[in-house]
């Protein structure tokens, strides 16, 4: 018979207890962040591009928090994804950066930096023009003078290239101020085209088929030089904001400070071309900003314009 004294076996009966409830509890779930990519091209193709930015930032998390990059169908699904909850973070532009701010209480967290152009200058800024131009040979010298002429927009949903132009446009009196309506380009000019890109209404230009378009401080350089070469500057309109990292107000802290830290160490040098690669080849970096701050510019000219985001096939 084994004796048993009488102070071991409560001692051994509390370490089985501990034993139990600490190899007995769940595992702790991993976080995880659904980041929104604004859509420039096909989603698989996006997503393969973005395999590297996702595994740096996931290392940049300390590796307990699982970095989900999704690309939606459309703009409006970006905001969406912010607005219920579906993606946590979002790369987006300004227009709908402002629509998440506004329908979904979205925050502006960080603005993009850029090496965009300032007429004729190459800089770094979180914001860039648009200009319109004619041919050098046009007898136009400003807008006004464009009243029944043709023009070419790259896009209806392009802040640079609609928003801000038809902002401009009511500002001078060319277009009726709003009063519940959106500004219409085909009040003041005979015939409106949406070419579907900057590149295609330069081409527009050159062949005669407009007599105006606009080119914006952020399309690849070497576009830019070429329509400044081939054209006159008779307006411009800005500071039109850049693009901007946006955080769904589900976002908690401190998983929401870690995450801005975390996107905003791409501005390195040494990380620069994880984005440049995926989202944008003319970033430099990010500073923290806020909506009020960034979206100003952008906030002014859609007040004047009453334009309502509809994307258009």
């Amino acid at each position: 018979m084994t004796l048993v004294n009488a102070t071991t076996k409560p001692q051994l009966s509390w370490a089985l207890l501990f034993l139990l409830i600490t190899f007995s509890k769940p595992a702790q779930a991993q976080q995880k962040v659904v980041i929104a990519i604004q859509p420039t091209a096909a989603s698989d193709e996006m997503l393969n591009k973005a395999k590297p930015l996702q595994q740096f930032l996931e290392r940049s998390l300390g590796g307990k928090t699982k970095v989900e990059l999704y690309v939606p169908s459309s703009f409006a699904a970006v905001v969406e994804s912010l607005r219920f909850g579906h993606a946590q973070v979002a790369f987006m532009s300004a227009w709908p950066a402002q629509l998440a701010v506004r329908l979904g209480k979205a925050e502006v967290a960080l603005a993009e930096i850029r090496q965009v152009q300032h007429g004729k200058e190459k800089v770094d800024a979180p914001y860039y023009y648009s200009y319109w131009v004619v041919a050098p040979d046009s007898p136009h010298k400003d807008l006004p003078s464009l009243k029944g002429k043709s023009a070419c927009f790259p896009s209806p949903i392009s802040t640079s290239g609609f928003v801000a132009p038809m902002g401009r446009m009511v500002e001078l009196n060319l277009l009726p101020a709003a009063d519940g309506k959106e500004a219409d380009p085909k009040n003041f000019f005979k015939e409106v085209l949406f070419g579907g890109g900057y590149s295609q209404c330069w081409q527009a230009l050159k062949q005669g088929q407009v007599d105006t378009t606009v080119i914006a401080g952020d399309v690849p350089e070497k576009l830019y030089n070429e329509v400044l070469a081939g054209t006159r500057t008779i307006e411009e309109q800005g500071p039109i904001p850049s693009h901007a990292v946006v955080l769904s107000r589900e976002l908690k802290e401190p998983l929401r400070s870690r995450v801005i830290q975390s996107v905003a160490k791409l501005s390195a040098p040494e990380h620069r071309e994880l984005m440049r690669t995926f989202i944008s080849s003319i970033f430099v970096g990010f500073k923290p900003t806020t909506a009020q701050e960034h979206l100003a510019g952008l906030a002014k000219y859609l007040k004047l314009a009453n334009l309502k985001f509809t994307e258009r096939l």
